[in-house]
């Protein structure tokens, strides 16, 4: 049987927040992207030379852990995320994002703990039925190698 996976970007109601004050507190400092090229979390594609984006901090598992009615303890990291500086469109693909490159898989339980994590050649449905083999995994983040920079959420359909 095969199973399929989605990727989930940023919530829309948690992008509005960022889009306001980030997640450590910090305003929205947007700016041109001359280069093009970046991560956007909240459509999950890379950025196009002249669009308006920004650099925020995110906490990716705060406010699912806050829905899920768990503490997620020193786990509630935060980290830097490029958005749009205004809203968008979402997502345009059902495929999974950014898998041109080496990717982390780290797994949580649904107490909010990491369960482990997994280094892949690129994500695809095949690892992540493997991160989620266990049935203790509640969601996986996928992650750069590079810098460690949260990309995305999969969680289970």
């Amino acid at each position: 049987m095969t199973t399929t996976y989605t990727a989930r970007p940023i919530d829309r109601s948690a992008l509005e927040e960022l889009r306001t004050t980030d997640d450590a507190g910090r305003p929205l400092s947007p700016f041109t992207d001359d280069e093009g090229g970046a991560p956007l979390r909240c459509c999950l594609r890379r950025s196009a030379p002249g669009e308006r984006i920004a650099l925020v901090s995110y906490a990716p598992l705060r406010r699912w852990a806050a829905e899920s009615g768990v503490d997620p303890g020193a786990y509630d990291e935060q980290g830097p995320v490029f958005i749009h500086a205004q809203e968008c469109a979402g997502p345009r693909s059902d495929g999974l994002p950014f898998a041109d490159a080496h990717r982390t898989l780290r797994r949580y339980s649904a107490d909010g703990r990491i369960l482990g994590g997994t280094l892949v050649d690129a994500p695809d449905d095949i690892a992540l039925h493997n991160a989620f083999d266990d049935p203790a995994v509640a969601l996986v983040h996928v992650r750069a190698v590079e810098y460690g920079c949260f990309l995305y959420e999969v969680g289970r359909d």
